[in-house]
């Protein structure tokens, strides 16, 4: 639809909603609670008077977002942290840690394996930003500061995000465009395997700098071609809710062995 005549500016009005929930979160630091209903009556009201939505409907998706929201997404986020705990509680997150540890001496490529590989496996079972809480503690037990160990799960995490949760952004993407979710799952997967190709790179450059990359870009290099190839088969060819899982594990048995 292009409710202005122009396509730029009428996507850009439809990106509204989007923008003022991120300026209301990173510039003025808005409780997230509050950002979110902000941005759903930008939502509402440009739906309703400039694209001609009948109010009902509006509502009616809503209340449909909500509840996607509040059922599957925090179901999954609870199971999380109820897996944590328990991990914490049995002794069995520190036993993680020194698995890590124990595949090399090298802090760069212990990094890799707990920030890209293990991010990625947490992030295709759970999603909503738990590997990023997982991994950032785990990296602060191998050495790093809590700022860099929280600066490098979060940028490691861009690799799996499109697939994260069993797919379930791929499948609430076909939802929302009634696309199948197959063709969109491959869509994606060809593009992300490229970025994916190139975070663990990134990831060296955060951790120290081109020194990283000259000295350690051999495992980078294993563990974005593992990880780009697991995401283009599995989306293109099989399906799309394993494809984090098999990228995961095809990255880290390459680094690995």
């Amino acid at each position: 639809m292009d409710p202005l005549g122009h396509l730029p500016l009428s996507a850009l009005l439809a990106a509204l909603p989007l923008l003022v929930l991120l300026i209301l979160l990173g510039a003025v630091r808005m409780k997230s609670h509050w950002a979110g209903l902000t941005g759903l009556a930008v939502a509402l009201a440009l739906a309703v008077g400039v694209y001609g939505m009948p109010l009902r409907q509006a509502a009616d998706g809503a209340l449909e977002g909500a509840a996607f929201g509040l059922l599957p997404i925090v179901w999954i986020i609870l199971n999380a942290v109820w897996i944590n705990k328990l991990q914490r509680v049995g002794g069995h997150f520190d036993i993680i840690g020194r698995a890590f540890s124990s595949l090399s001496t090298d802090f760069r490529v212990q990094t890799i394996v707990v920030a890209f590989c293990f991010g990625a496996m947490i992030e295709s079972l759970s999603g909503f930003g738990t590997p990023i809480a997982v991994t950032a503690l785990i990296l602060m037990t191998i050495g790093l500061t809590p700022l860099k160990a929280a600066a490098v799960a979060t940028f490691a995490n861009t690799a799996p995000a499109a697939f994260g949760s069993v797919g379930n952004p791929i499948e609430a993407l076909a939802k929302a465009t009634s696309l199948p979710a197959g063709e969109l799952g491959a869509m994606v997967g060809r593009q992300s395997a490229v970025i994916a190709f190139l975070v663990p790179f990134a990831l060296l450059m955060i951790l120290d700098g081109r020194r990283g990359l000259r000295q350690v870009w051999p495992a980078a290099l294993v563990a974005g071609l593992g990880f780009g190839a697991g995401q283009f088969v599995c989306s293109n060819f099989f399906v799309e809710q394993l494809t984090d899982l098999v990228a995961a594990t095809t990255a880290t048995g390459a680094v690995v062995l």
